[in-house]
């Protein structure tokens, strides 16, 4: 089961959580979820140059939380937060709740997996070969700490007149072990000879292990005073 279904779904609760939370019955789910969708979309949409790979949203009793990860997070703020001014009126109009907007920093791109995919078809939009472009991509993220990357490509390679998949593996990809921290990708490349899927799996290591050198990286960085303040 771990190669036919999406890695995130399989491992909710255990590595990963929900990108939604929030409860609904029957009458009202349908209309929720539409609307997340399509909140998911403006956002990714208005800000595809900051590097979005993932929207969280949290609905409680009159209000919603929408958590924004994004690599470049300026372009989100913007100048003195405009820029989150006029998203959250924008936000407000479609949910029809009031909603808090919040920013988290993606602070490691390279070994986001949504991130690699998205890299990877703006270089086949402009032509780039694509054996080339999937191995450095790949070797990027080995090289940024990751376990095991694997990458596959499958359309109109090249503008050929057959449908042809290519892939590259680097390191271990243990899709079956539900420990292992594995952040899975797909965008869609719309080129002039067709539509390219491509999918990114990253694998990070154990859960223990991620969480413990996340840990340590917390406790490093918190005893660096910042500079200029005390010491």
């Amino acid at each position: 089961m771990g190669q036919k279904i999406n890695p995130i779904s399989m491992r909710l609760g255990i590595t990963d959580e929900p990108r939604s939370k929030w409860y609904a019955d029957k009458k009202h789910f349908g209309d929720m979820l539409v609307a997340d969708y399509r909140l998911r979309q403006h956002i990714k949409s208005k800000y595809q140059f900051a590097g979005v790979p993932r929207v969280d949203i949290e609905r409680t009793s009159g209000e919603a939380r929408v958590t924004i990860h994004c690599a470049r997070p300026g372009v989100v703020i913007g100048r003195k937060g405009s820029e989150v001014e006029q998203l959250r009126n924008e936000l407000e109009d479609m949910v029809g709740l009031p909603v808090h907007v919040d920013i988290q920093e993606v602070t490691q791109p390279e070994l986001n997996a949504q991130l690699i995919s998205e890299g990877i078809s703006e270089q086949l939009k402009k032509r780039s070969s694509f054996r080339r472009t999937i191995k450095k991509a790949a070797e990027t993220a080995m090289q940024m700490g990751a376990r095991g990357v694997k990458i596959e490509i499958a359309g109109r390679l090249g503008g050929s007149e057959m449908r042809r998949q290519e892939r590259a593996v680097m390191g271990m990809v243990p899709l079956h072990t539900l420990d292992a921290v594995i952040d899975y990708g797909f965008t869609q490349c719309v080129t002039k000879s067709g539509t390219i899927g491509v999918k990114t799996w990253v694998y990070r290591g154990e859960q223990d292990a991620v969480d413990s050198r996340g840990a340590a990286h917390q406790q490093d960085t918190g005893r660096r005073a910042p500079s200029g303040g005390p010491r």
